[in-house]
């Protein structure tokens, strides 16, 4: 008995691998056919997508809002690293539009948190947890949004750091080409067969969500085991221990909202405090990043830099908020604040989610869209060395 139990352990072990593997190979070749699809796409429409993010705040708010609705800033990210790596959207244009994808992702643990409605103290607590994700991300854009307009804080250090340690392509010479995978054929056929640039990126979009969520879940059962269970119980003892969990975590799940959206149930029941919970949730604010890395590892140097980006701007928030515990508490009495007021008016809550998701995006965007194509007029008139030595922040 004791021989088969172990071959069954070794036989979903190496079905587990297996599909780690498959979801891997997925993602890199819906990545690939994303990237494909831009490239091909007519270049008047892919300016009129993306013209309106020459206005930073309006990327920022365009960044938000489709990772809110599409609810995945892994799935975002890596669209953006592809629509850069294309050369349908520079450098400094993409920075904004990270940073709202960061806080557009944590919509889905604070609707977690709506489940415990019913239940007044459990509701309270589940919306503190579920806020806090919120609140780190929107103050860590306070600090570093003004830093990248006036400075371009994040798009300098990241082409620096690309140019420094990255041997890639600056910029696209013809028709596009990068470092061919072994998904290439496949995807060539594949953007062959369609024949059409609209199909093959809607195909893509499903494909990246599809592999993201594959990946998430094989990851996530390997970690919820009886062994995870009884690490769990020191998990979140010490402030940099948490942080190094949420970090490896979630860059193993590939999904930020997956492990956020557990911790939310775990404090709502008094499993474990809001305070001892942040650390683990500013790592699995880092640990998402990787997700962007693996997209860009085939890609131009912009795109690398973008990734980059991701990384260096949840690093900066890790940085600011982690070591000091004044800093650290700020973000949990607000959260703390904000689950006392939706718990004595449900609307609250409510109102919290539409105006920071949705309505205060939609509207922001719609009254900056003529702003968007004027500036975008104005730097199509410009040469075309200057647009590139912006895109490289030199």
């Amino acid at each position: 008995m004791a021989e088969l139990k172990e071959a069954s352990q070794k036989s979903n072990k190496g079905l587990i691998i297996f599909q780690m593997l498959l979801a891997f190979v997925l993602f890199m070749f819906s990545i690939d056919l994303l990237t494909m699809s831009m490239v091909k796409l007519n270049n008047n429409l892919a300016e009129e997508l993306f013209q309106a993010t020459n206005n930073p705040f309006v990327g920022l708010f365009v960044g938000l809002l489709i990772t809110a609705l599409v609810q995945s800033s892994s799935m975002v990210t890596s669209m953006i690293v592809a629509v850069v790596a294309s050369g349908n959207l520079t450098l400094m244009q993409a920075v904004p539009m990270v940073m709202g994808a960061n806080i557009g992702t944590t919509l889905t643990s604070t609707l977690v948190a709506f489940s415990y409605i019913m239940k007044k103290g459990e509701f309270k607590r589940a919306l503190t947890a579920g806020v806090v994700h919120d609140i780190f991300n929107i103050l860590t854009v306070m600090i570093l949004f003004p830093l990248e307009i006036y400075l371009g804080f994040l798009s300098r250090s990241a082409a620096f750091i690309t140019n420094t340690f990255f041997d890639a392509n600056t910029e696209f010479v013809g028709e596009y080409t990068y470092n061919v995978l072994f998904t290439r054929p496949l995807t060539s056929w594949l953007v062959d067969f369609l024949n059409s640039p609209i199909m093959g990126l809607i195909l893509s979009i499903i494909l990246v969500f599809f592999s993201i969520k594959f990946l998430s879940d094989t990851v996530f059962r390997t970690f919820i085991s009886t062994n995870f269970e009884k690490v769990s119980r020191q998990m979140f003892k010490f402030p940099y221990v948490s942080f190094l969990y949420g970090l490896f975590f979630t860059a193993a799940v590939q999904s930020s909202t997956v492990t956020t959206s557990l911790i939310v149930p775990a404090v709502a029941n008094r499993k474990v405090s809001l305070s001892k919970v942040f650390p683990f949730i500013i790592g699995a604010n880092l640990g998402t990043t990787i997700t962007a890395v693996i997209a860009s590892l085939y890609k131009t140097e912009a795109a690398i830099s973008i990734a980059i980006v991701h990384i260096l701007f949840n690093f900066f928030g890790a940085l600011v908020f982690l070591p000091f515990p004044g800093l650290r508490n700020i973000p949990v009495k607000l959260a703390t604040f904000l689950g006392d007021q939706s718990v004595k008016r449900k609307f609250v809550g409510f109102a919290y989610i539409l105006l920071t998701f949705f309505i205060i995006p939609f509207i922001l965007i719609y009254l900056n869209k003529d702003e968007g194509k004027a500036s975008h007029d104005q730097n199509s008139s410009l040469p075309p060395q200057t647009e590139i030595s912006s895109e490289a922040g030199q």
